[in-house]
């Protein structure tokens, strides 16, 4: 969420905290709090939601009449508070991510968890919030007052040597009067950053311009300072971005997206639903005569609790000494590659599950035989569920063969209804979302049918496949005797294949 405002003097950090019937994205999932479902308690300030690494407290928390919750946070007089007061004002790390143990709950169709009761434990200050557009609105310091203070205080310093010597004693006296206006006002500047006299030869840009791109904040402080002087002609220092560019993986579960979902049971590593496989009868009964008598019989589906599980190890002076881009585009791609893995494995057991189509395409289907397959596998599910199928997942080779489909040149699909005589659905080659003769269409990059081969269409009924999901999970360990940090993310997952012939799928011949 928000924060409204950083105080560098104060040591405070103001903004919204939660708002309720917002939706958000969690490690879970998609999440909307209720209205009421929180109360504003006194809890303390986590970095980027490790507990361990505590930099302030609550002083203030309240409701307001937006249907939101706000805070003021007290920031400890540390090397990591004052990193994130400058954080927070450079809109570095500037956002709230709220830390919940959710009592009670309610899972809505489309799969979001629309929590009714949960007890506040934490506040996060990170980079990345639930709610992307929530960025800083007001930052209210006084840094710049305090470095000219800083500065002016340095300069007063009496010298009797030449450059280098002066140089030494002005950034040691410099320091020493910060930390002499902490300890009398109980107050801190952001950074008090007085430019120093350096050797701007050519070497010596070069050797700095390598270590700030090992992790050096000194020498990204050389190469800043370097930028900054008139007097360096000639010299061009290389800018270093702190957008990650990332072409691999993203977060996307179009399989378990278009299937029903639900919670993993609390324990066991399998579990089991009961299923009907022997209805009553009821048949035309002559006056007198005994009724049709069949009992009713269940069995009970055997479901498997799976862990997908993903760690890299690395050294402390990586962990230590690295820009913090590194550990949140680390554990960014854990995430996707979480992700990745168990929609691979739900894509696979539809296609083990589905019902073949008896008719066989040759190549890419063509208009009609699109159409053909939707109404056989249409026919097919109902027949073997007593339910309606309602999405279609196809692979990208699927994907565009759908945006190809013509009559005479007008496409049939990835166009808006209206502009044209069709109006049978919309696929657009900018979303992975769309709807084919009637169906939900969702595109999945995640199978392992990646060309026009059998199962690359499957036409399903959501509710006869769930995929059942535990939160994910962070694990960190330090091995002291190669002085180095693992750091592991894990869940678990189960998909029950409840109606096998709840799905359907094309058949290549």
């Amino acid at each position: 969420m928000t924060i409204t405002a950083a105080d560098s003097v104060s040591r405070t950090i103001t903004g919204r905290i939660v708002a309720f019937e917002e939706p958000a994205n969690a490690s879970t999932g998609k999440v909307v709090f209720a209205k009421g479902s929180i109360e504003p308690k006194n809890v303390f300030l986590n970095l980027e939601h490790d507990r361990t690494r505590r930099i302030g407290k609550t002083m203030e928390m309240s409701l307001d009449g937006t249907g939101a919750i706000n805070a003021t946070f007290k920031i400890a007089n540390t090397t990591a508070g004052t990193d994130a007061l400058v954080e927070a004002m450079d809109g570095l790390r500037d956002g709230f991510s709220i830390e919940l143990a959710v009592e009670d709950y309610v899972q809505e169709k489309d799969g979001t968890m629309r929590v009714l009761a949960g007890e506040l434990t934490g506040v996060a200050l990170v980079s990345e919030p639930a709610v992307r557009s929530a960025r800083v609105a007001e930052v209210a310091a006084t840094e710049e007052q305090q470095i000219s203070e800083s500065t002016a205080d340095a300069e007063e310093t009496p010298t009797t040597e030449g450059d280098e010597v002066e140089n030494t004693v002005t950034n040691a006296d410099t320091v020493e009067t910060v930390e002499a206006a902490q300890s009398v006002t109980a107050s801190a500047s952001a950074v008090a950053y007085t430019k120093p006299r350096m050797d701007f030869s050519a070497h010596k840009q070069l050797e700095m311009t390598i270590k700030a791109a090992l992790g050096s904040d000194e020498a990204r402080e050389y190469v800043r300072a370097a930028a900054d002087t008139p007097d360096n002609a000639g010299l061009i220092p290389t800018r270093q971005l702190t957008t990650v560019i990332n072409g691999l993986a993203n977060a996307t579960r179009s399989n378990i997206d278009a299937i029903s979902r639900g919670t993993l049971p609390d324990a066991g590593m399998t579990f089991e639903i009961p299923k009907i496989t022997q209805l009553p009868t009821v048949a035309l009964t002559a006056e007198g005569a005994a009724p049709s008598e069949t009992d009713q019989n269940a069995a009970f589906i055997s479901v498997d609790v799976k862990k997908y599980a993903g760690q890299q190890t690395f050294s402390v002076e990586l962990f230590d000494r690295s820009s913090p881009a590194f550990i949140e585009e680390l554990m960014r791609n854990l995430a996707a590659q979480y992700a990745k893995v168990t929609d691979t494995a739900v894509n696979a057991a539809l296609i083990t599950g589905a019902t073949a189509d008896a008719t066989t395409t040759v190549t890419y289907p063509t208009a009609a035989e699109i159409l053909g397959i939707v109404s056989r596998g249409a026919a097919s599910v109902y027949t073997g569920t007593q339910r309606f199928a309602r999405n279609m997942i196809v692979n990208t080779s699927q994907w565009s063969n759908l945006m190809t489909l013509n009559n005479n040149g007008a496409p049939l699909y990835n166009v808006s209804a209206g502009t044209n005589n069709f109006t049978g659905g919309q696929v657009n080659p900018q979303s992975i979302r769309g709807n084919v003769a009637g169906l939900d269409l969702y595109v999945t990059a995640n199978t392992a049918a990646g060309t026009d081969t059998d199962g690359s269409i499957i036409i399903v009924d959501p509710d006869a496949y769930t995929w059942y999901e535990s939160p994910t999970y962070q694990l960190r360990a330090d091995v002291i005797s190669t002085g180095s940090i693992s750091i592991a993310m894990y869940g678990y997952g189960a998909i029950a294949t409840k109606l096998a012939a709840g799905a359907f799928k094309n058949n290549k011949a």
